[in-house]
């Protein structure tokens, strides 16, 4: 079992739980088989945004699709320029979260196609129920709703791929979304994606594995009965953790059978609040709080991926992984899970970490003909 090394003069901290130093950890890795499209993230601030840029350096991503906030575009150029492309989402910030996910949205479509934007993001994970109720809408974010399927009409009117978040881990349901009343199954969010992916002739692409990195025999069936549909690998502490567990020859037979719409992603978040203590406004802004902690939150993603898909490596994972306590009362938040890589072949990885994404871009910006 590999471990890393601790790093003179650095410390520990959730991304780094040995205090490594990324930057010896990625030179001592090297380049990947060919350079990567990280096709799910979220950068925010010019500062911290220099940082990631620095981590994809040193790991090998030539360019990354971000949702970004839409007036925040200009300011991302400046620091990534043509390295960063944009997907379309809602103002969550927005004070008439109505407005936000009906008209509003809408007009947001537009104007990131006006900015090359290929991508329209969906956002259907269950928590989304509390956010409509709390809107006064319960259906405020369901994916078949009246207002999504607007916005699905006029995102395919423009050539747009379709991204959606439908699902979350295992492990919240059962703990977070136990209440089945309010929040169904599993297996319940899947039936309007199923149908949306019959009646949108479009490329989707469905985050986070398809919201089931655990089960891989269900992704096969979902991937076999839509062929318009791929699926991502973002999601960092997620995909480790579930991909881990399963034996190496499975994961690599998958990756193989569905060669050309597995695309790479990390959803790293950046944020300007990451590079400084004090009051922090979020759960995600206190993920870090120096600009050693913010460059480790990013860099750490970048390394656990490449060492899970492109190594035979088995360590304990460097990050820390909460998710473990919520199933566990015995485990601690800052535990983490074993890391197992599963060493994919030199040409599928070539696709899963560009191919797959060249594919599916390339497939987006003519506008469809709905059945």
């Amino acid at each position: 079992m590999r471990s890393l090394a601790p790093a003179s003069g650095r410390f520990a901290n959730p991304s780094n739980r040995f205090g490594a130093d990324y930057r010896a950890e990625a030179a001592a890795m090297g380049a990947p088989p060919v350079s990567i499209i990280d096709i799910h993230a979220h950068v925010h601030g010019p500062n911290a945004a220099a940082l990631l840029r620095d981590a994809m350096d040193l790991y090998g991503i030539a360019r990354i699709h971000s949702m970004t906030r839409l007036d925040d575009i200009p300011a991302m150029r400046a620091v990534m320029g043509e390295r960063i492309r944009f997907i379309a989402v809602p103002d969550f910030t927005h004070p008439d979260r109505l407005a936000a996910h009906t008209n509003h949205f809408l007009d947001r479509i537009k104007a990131f196609r006006d900015e090359g934007a290929a991508i329209c993001k969906f956002w259907a994970a269950p928590r989304g129920i509390d956010f409509g109720i709390e809107a006064g809408d319960p259906r405020l974010l369901a994916l078949d709703a009246p207002h999504r399927r607007a916005g699905m009409d006029l995102a395919a009117s423009l050539g747009m791929a379709f991204m959606v978040h439908v699902a979350d881990p295992d492990t919240w349901f059962a703990t977070k979304y136990a209440d089945r009343s309010r929040y169904g199954t599993k297996a319940s969010h899947y039936e309007p994606l199923e149908r949306l992916l019959d009646e949108y002739p479009v490329p989707w692409i469905a985050a986070h594995m398809g919201g089931s990195p655990e089960d891989l025999a269900f992704l096969d069936g979902l991937l076999e009965r839509h062929p318009n549909l791929s699926i991502d690998a973002s999601a960092t502490k997620w995909i480790v953790r579930e991909v881990s567990k399963h034996p190496a020859p499975r994961v690599r037979a998958f990756m193989e059978r569905w060669r050309g719409r597995v695309l790479f992603g990390s959803d790293i978040v950046t944020n300007e609040e990451h590079l400084h203590s004090g009051e922090k406004q979020s759960e995600m802004a206190a993920k870090a709080s120096d600009r050693e902690g913010a460059f480790d939150l990013y860099a750490s993603r970048y390394w656990a991926l490449r060492t899970l898909w492109e190594t035979p490596h088995s360590m304990e994972s460097p990050i820390s992984d909460p998710d473990l306590a919520m199933v566990d009362p015995a485990r601690s938040p800052l535990d983490a899970p074993t890391l197992a890589g599963k060493a994919l072949a030199a040409d599928v990885l070539q696709s899963f970490y560009r191919g797959a994404a060249e594919r599916v871009l390339a497939q987006a910006g003519t506008p469809a003909t709905m059945a």
